[in-house]
């Protein structure tokens, strides 16, 4: 496959020219020129991390800096779930909501200490992250926007602790924990988190770090099988997982509550940014909730495609939707009605076609992260 050109105002990855070389397939994703997929296709990319490993860049996502006297304390103030849940040295899945519940961006949080907390937001959302917890930073706290200081690489896949230790890398740490290492001269931290459900690693490290450390775990890969990955496969890991992607599962016009991520929320704290609205619409019930969709037949749902009743009556949209290359059929997230309970039968209207589908419980597939 011959490598696509990608716009040239687009932000480009330390790995850019790694990502040429391999003939990806690039295309805008957060304002940023990304690969969505290599040589073997999106397909195979998907099969590798499921039975063995992949390797991604997703140097797109935000990184971004709160330190300072209380700068724990103060986050725990801004975002959705308890800092209080974790200790130094473990990280948090949190939500940036706006005043009426409406989520801003979701994020993960790496907890160093009360003084140092590292975030991780989605690309397009970083400027606005950041400029919400600048607004109300104490005195003595900064919040520095880091986004194109580090290149963030995800090792996914049953055989990702094979990979890092052959790279000498550490690895075999718990779910949502991170480890400081120096590699190839310079400072990485290793965070068992990922994107896709199997047990995996991010590693975050200096842009000046970026091809070495591509190279090594590349190399370390070879005997298991490793591939490069593209975004393809990683949205449609994520969607078998269940996984919310901001701008279609949660939006600033979808709240924690409609897409079932209240688990995320700290209920009991005295100040997170969208509390009032959460508590309220949490004990009024939510109108939409966010449910999986697995097709009976072959129907292939894809975003904004309306669901109906068996009379054709709206009961939502789909939010995301993809064929499924580990189950071989049509699966999806979609904001219905409350009324609509996991076991009723619904359609999607497929390009015209009525297709029908399970109400389901994600995950779609049995996930090995943990």
């Amino acid at each position: 496959m011959a490598a696509t050109p990608a716009p040239t105002d687009l932000l480009r990855s330390p790995l850019h020219d790694r990502h040429v070389a391999l003939g990806a397939k690039l295309a805008p994703f957060g304002g940023w020129a990304m690969p969505v997929e290599y040589a073997a296709g999106t397909a195979a990319e998907h099969a590798a991390v499921r039975e063995r490993v992949g390797l991604f860049d997703v140097s797109h996502l935000g990184k971004a800096s709160v330190r300072g006297p209380g700068a724990a304390a103060y986050v725990d103030a801004v975002l959705t779930n308890s800092v209080g849940r974790i200790a130094p040295g473990e990280a948090q899945y949190t939500l940036c909501c706006a005043e009426d519940g409406g989520v801003v961006d979701d994020l993960i949080l790496y907890l160093r200490g009360d003084d140092d907390v590292f975030l991780v937001p989605n690309a397009a959302n970083t400027a606005a992250v950041v400029a919400r917890l600048r607004a109300g930073a104490p005195a003595g706290v900064e919040v520095r926007d880091e986004h194109r200081d580090h290149v963030v690489l995800a090792v996914q896949g049953p055989a990702s602790d094979a990979v890092l230790e052959a790279a000498g890398l550490p690895a075999g740490h718990p779910y949502m924990s991170f480890r400081d290492a120096t590699s190839r001269g310079g400072s990485v931290v290793v965070c068992r988190t990922g994107y896709t459900g199997e047990r995996g690693y991010e590693v975050v490290a200096p842009v000046a770090l970026a091809e070495p450390l591509w190279d090594a775990l590349v190399a370390a890969g070879e005997p298991h099988g490793l591939l490069p990955a593209g975004l393809g496969a990683r949205d449609t890991l994520r969607t078998e997982m269940g996984y919310p992607l901001h701008g279609q599962d949660i939006a600033p016009t979808i709240t924690p509550v409609q897409a079932r991520l209240g688990w995320a929320v700290g209920w009991d704290k005295p100040a997170f940014a969208g509390r009032e609205a959460l508590l309220a619409e949490r004990a009024a019930g939510p109108q939409r909730v966010l449910r999986g969709l697995r097709a009976v037949r072959r129907g292939i749902p894809r975003p904004g495609m309306r669901v109906l009743d068996a009379e054709g009556g709206e009961l939502g949209l789909v939010t995301s939707g993809t064929f499924s290359p580990t189950l071989r059929t049509g699966i999806a997230l979609a904001l219905l009605d409350r009324a609509v309970a996991e076991g009723d039968e619904v359609v999607v209207d497929v390009r015209g076609r009525s297709e029908a589908f399970t109400v389901v419980r994600p995950p779609f597939v049995e996930a090995s992260a943990r």
